[in-house]
């Protein structure tokens, strides 16, 4: 399964997501001077219950959702689902309700980006 690869700045902030990642020795992606940090999803000790993206299937759709407040200063960035052929993602604003609609799948990963805890995911298996 294709995983989706986040890397943060950790001098100013800027996220990049990364198509086919280097595995080099003093090779890799850069910002302010410094190498980015690879983000690990569901790693920053925070509420999981708050940032652990949920989904259910209905009318032929996955909507994934996020219990997660959206206040201007913390709040869910934004959402993707990660197949073996497909990166989806939806943009979220303050103040919007942290959900996404995306086409049926089967089997993937559903992701959120919390602005102050980064990055969550969970597995959709349906069976």
């Amino acid at each position: 399964m294709r995983e989706l690869v986040i890397k943060k700045c950790l001098k100013c902030g800027a996220l990049v997501e990364v198509l086919h990642d280097c595995n080099c020795e003093n090779c890799g992606v850069k910002c302010c001077g410094e190498e980015m940090k690879s983000l690990k999803a569901n790693s920053v000790e925070a509420a999981v219950e708050k940032h652990v993206p949920q989904f259910e299937i209905k009318d032929n759709k996955i909507i994934v959702s996020v219990n997660h407040v959206m206040e201007e200063e913390h709040y869910i960035e934004w959402i993707a689902i990660v197949t073996e052929n497909k990166i989806e993602k939806k943009i979220l604003l303050p103040n919007e309700k942290a959900e996404a609609i995306f086409d049926y799948v089967d089997k993937g990963t559903v992701y959120a980006y919390c602005n102050k805890h980064q990055l969550w995911s969970n597995n959709v298996e349906i069976k």
